[in-house]
């Protein structure tokens, strides 16, 4: 299972006490899924929100960011075949255009596509079921 989270604190809007979220991301029965569980230690705020699906929300995304920095996922050995990475992308978000999908494909190709570890993870772990060989690396810079 590839999983990934940070906990940001904050204050609460309540009662000014210390608010904690605990915020996350995996990948569940073949899908990208986020959470954010929240709690404050001076009231009885808080709460829990979850989804999935072709995106998770930006806030999520630049959470993990900030926290862990970005991946990059790229070829391994021999260029990738279009129509086998453009449909490893349609399946991994299905909200993706056709043009949209061979924009990406082609990133792929270049410079490599960039993101939280577990987007990454995911999309190279359906690469790799169309045999494309794919690599997994950190940048090693977060983002700010």
């Amino acid at each position: 299972m590839i999983t990934q989270g940070v906990q940001v604190t904050g204050r609460c809007e309540r009662c000014g006490g210390v608010l904690t979220r605990d915020i996350g991301q995996t990948v569940e029965r073949g899908l990208v899924r986020w959470g954010i569980e929240s709690g404050c230690t001076g009231c009885s705020y808080g709460g829990c929100e979850r989804g999935g699906g072709p995106a998770t929300p930006e806030h999520v995304r630049q959470a993990l960011l900030r926290a862990h920095g970005p991946v990059r996922l790229r070829p391994a050995g021999e260029p990738p075949r279009t129509a086998a990475v453009m449909r490893a992308l349609r399946e991994a978000r299905c909200d993706l255009t056709l043009e949209a999908a061979r924009a990406l494909a082609a990133e792929l190709a270049g410079p490599g596509l960039t993101g939280t570890l577990v987007e990454m993870e995911h999309l190279a772990g359906l690469l790799r079921d169309r045999s494309v060989a794919v690599t997994v690396e950190p940048l090693g810079a977060r983002v700010e």
